[in-house]
């Protein structure tokens, strides 16, 4: 049996190793469960390592393995979390080959509190390769830290796929009252369209379904190191 921080934080090493096969910093995992120290991290993969769900790598710095997930895991906790691909690597110093599809960059989305709806083109960087090229895709600079237990940092470039529909649990851009866009993750029911961030310090904002309409899903990442 697990403790709730124990469970969340196996929770969220198995989504860092699955997204980016990197075991997630102790920096990165005390901010997930929103400690104040690195210490309270090492007791709980120490627990976690006794209870036989993960494993030390050896000759490897913080590399973690998962062996088991806890059986009051639901499907929910394990693949609804979703984060995407990160194409890792230094935009402004990539160049684009001429046989590459180049996504337009429509200047900043918040992942926070709203800002102006989607701009006008502001650059252009190149379509990830494990896309569909037949896709109508464009690229968003990340404001604000509110979808940072997706994997979702300020300063990334998310490449979103233009679509006005998107199931329940999908990562969209939304557009507020026609004014006003946002990256949240999407969740309908009834006549309420409810938009929550992936950071507990943002509160999930309520709305009718009149005032919000996406504009896309989110599909890839590009992360400057």
């Amino acid at each position: 049996m697990l403790t709730k921080k124990q469970k969340n934080l196996l929770l969220f090493i198995n989504k860092k190793l699955r997204n980016s096969g990197v075991s997630p910093s102790y920096e990165e995992m005390k901010q997930s469960l929103n400690l104040k120290s690195k210490s309270g991290i090492h007791r709980l993969i120490s627990a976690l390592e006794e209870r036989g769900f993960i494993k030390r790598l050896a000759h490897k710095a913080r590399a973690l393995e998962v062996i088991k997930l806890p059986e009051t895991a639901s499907a929910n906790d394990i693949y609804n979390n979703f984060s995407p691909s990160v194409i890792k690597g230094g935009l402004d110093e990539e160049q684009t080959s001429s046989d590459e599809i180049e996504v337009p960059v429509l200047g900043k989305i918040a992942a926070g509190t709203p800002v102006e709806a989607i701009q006008n083109e502001v650059s252009r960087i190149p379509l990830p390769n494990n896309l569909e090229k037949n896709g109508d895709y464009f690229g968003l600079k990340v404001q604000g830290d509110s979808m940072i237990d997706a994997g979702i940092h300020e300063g990334d470039t998310v490449i979103i796929k233009r679509t006005d529909i998107a199931d329940n649990g999908k990562i969209v851009v939304a557009l507020i009252d026609e004014h006003e866009a946002m990256l949240k993750r999407i969740r309908k029911k009834g006549k309420v369209v409810a938009l929550e961030s992936a950071n507990r310090n943002y509160e999930t904002k309520i709305f009718g379904p009149d005032r919000v309409k996406v504009q896309g899903v989110l599909v890839s990442l590009y992360r400057n190191f």
